[in-house]
């Protein structure tokens, strides 16, 4: 019974943005006023502490997280945004289609290489935005187009918008982010070939010739390297970004020189400038031992009433560095001047996303402080050693619902913790099968695939779309339930 109780502000999310096509704001609204209800009724909302100062408690955790994580978002969103302004995103892309005139290597141009930078950086439904119409305009349908471009970004989803998701997960539960991002990038490394499979199937209508998949084998582990290598070294705000810009490099050298032709990337130094700084001052402020610790020696916390706590490294916080990687870049390719309608555009962007955030965090601290993720997790652990089979559709339902694998990991990272202790599993390794589920829900989230259809005109057309790309969601997540079956 309790469970079932526990289980109530979720389902509240699912009917409200599964079944009744909420926003993911108004339904997070909804579930946290439904988990109120629950944990006062029928739960101890945070123990000896009277109920009013639990309440300024929880909402002092909430809004510090959300400005926390909104502190990444804000600046991605921004140079996205500038880059965009500047024409920097469309010759990026021109570049990309130039390079080669089989269609197959063309859909891994754009939908992988190009989606997984653009993941990276921006996160947030822009790869997809970016890359459906550009396939639209190189000749493919728009339903393949939108399917293309879901599928290819998916497996750099943990670490979208400069480690978001993996970072989330990290400030909700306290285990450190780089162990967090080392398991989950190991399991995109494993199976992120299926994907691009799946990607290479779709874009041609025959079968995949020895040619095509060795193409597929060469464009994967020339992304999935160098993926991994960042994340195990560096943390997870570079694997997606870093290893789509050499990934990129690799492949198209080579392409170029097989294919003879002569398109290129010579003249987009100018573009590449702000993120090549990112690059550099996050693995500066990640490998070089006395950055790292000078800059993550300031440290402003917080506690109240000995149960509600929070931390914040200014100096060390990947959003500062992204700040930093945009106004130097801009101001050393004298484009200084756009650099404020930029902040602007991404603010305006920002205020439904704020707020689904803080909702969506805000059910996150009730359930957890009031026992109910607890809950949850013993009942899970009825499924016994069976559960790290299952764990990864946890992240896909919660990206399902949400449309975002960061709300996704708000919902479910504390759960899956809780289900480890419960199972005696290592808790980073559910995180990563939550972050690994979540990145790939996003391939069935129905608010992508409307946001995709609106990019190429698509009308009603949405189904057509999600019959494309359930079952390499399914496969996927399965597998990484599978493996991680077998490892742990």
């Amino acid at each position: 019974m309790p469970a079932l109780l526990a289980l109530a502000p979720l389902a509240v999310v699912l009917v409200g943005m599964a079944g009744l096509r909420w926003s993911a704001a108004r339904a997070g609204v909804a579930g946290l006023a439904a988990a109120a209800v629950v944990a006062l009724a029928a739960f101890d909302l945070a123990g000896p502490v009277p109920e009013t100062q639990a309440g300024l408690g929880l909402a002092a955790e909430a809004l510090h997280s959300t400005a926390v994580i909104f502190w990444i978002i804000l600046p991605a969103l921004a140079l996205y945004e500038f880059q965009r302004a500047t024409g920097a995103v469309d010759r990026i892309r021109d570049a990309l289609a130039g390079l080669t005139d089989d269609r197959r290597l063309q859909a891994v141009l754009i939908a992988w290489f190009f989606g997984l930078f653009m993941e990276g950086a921006a996160g947030f439904g822009t790869p997809v935005a970016l890359a459906a119409p550009l396939l639209v305009g190189i000749g493919f349908p728009p339903v393949r187009a939108v399917a293309l471009a879901l599928l290819g970004h998916a497996a750099g989803v943990s670490f979208g918008a400069v480690g978001t998701p993996a970072l989330t997960q990290a400030e909700i539960t306290g285990l450190p982010a780089t162990e967090i991002a080392r398991a989950t990038a190991a399991l995109h490394a494993a199976l992120g070939t299926l994907l691009l499979l799946a990607v290479m199937r779709l874009a041609g209508d025959g079968p995949l010739t020895r040619r095509d998949l060795g193409w597929t084998g060469f464009a994967a582990a020339s992304f999935l390297v160098p993926f991994l290598a960042i994340a195990a070294l560096a943390g997870p705000e570079l694997p997606s970004l870093g290893g789509a810009l050499a990934g990129l490099a690799v492949f198209a050298t080579v392409l170029r020189h097989r294919s003879g032709k002569n398109g290129g990337f010579g003249g987009l130094g100018r573009d590449l400038v702000p993120y090549m700084l990112i690059l550099a001052l996050v693995l500066a402020t990640r490998l070089v031992p006395p950055l790292r610790e000078g800059l993550g020696g300031l440290a402003l916390d917080w506690s109240f009433a000995g149960v509600f706590s929070g931390a914040f490294q200014p100096l060390y916080h990947p959003g500062t560095l992204l700040f930093a990687g945009l106004l130097i870049g801009a101001i050393a390719t004298g484009r200084g001047a756009e650099v404020a309608p930029a902040l602007g555009a991404a603010l305006r962007r920002l205020g439904p996303v704020a707020l689904a955030l803080l909702a969506m965090l805000a059910l996150s601290r009730v359930m957890v402080h009031s026992g109910m993720i607890d809950a949850l997790a013993g009942a899970a652990a009825r499924a016994g050693p069976l559960w790290p089979l299952a764990a990864p559709a946890v992240g896909v339902l919660g990206t399902f619902v949400t449309g975002s694998a960061t709300a996704s990991n708000i919902l479910f990272s504390e759960f899956q913790v809780s289900s480890a202790a419960a199972l005696s599993l290592p808790p980073v390794a559910m995180l990563a099968a939550q972050g690994f589920g979540a990145a790939i829900g996003n391939v069935v989230a129905p608010h992508n695939i409307i946001a995709g259809s609106a990019t190429v005109g698509l009308v009603a057309r949405e189904g057509d779309i999600l019959a494309r790309t359930a079952p390499a969601c399914a496969l996927y997540a399965l597998a990484g339930g599978a493996l991680l079956l077998v490892v742990l």
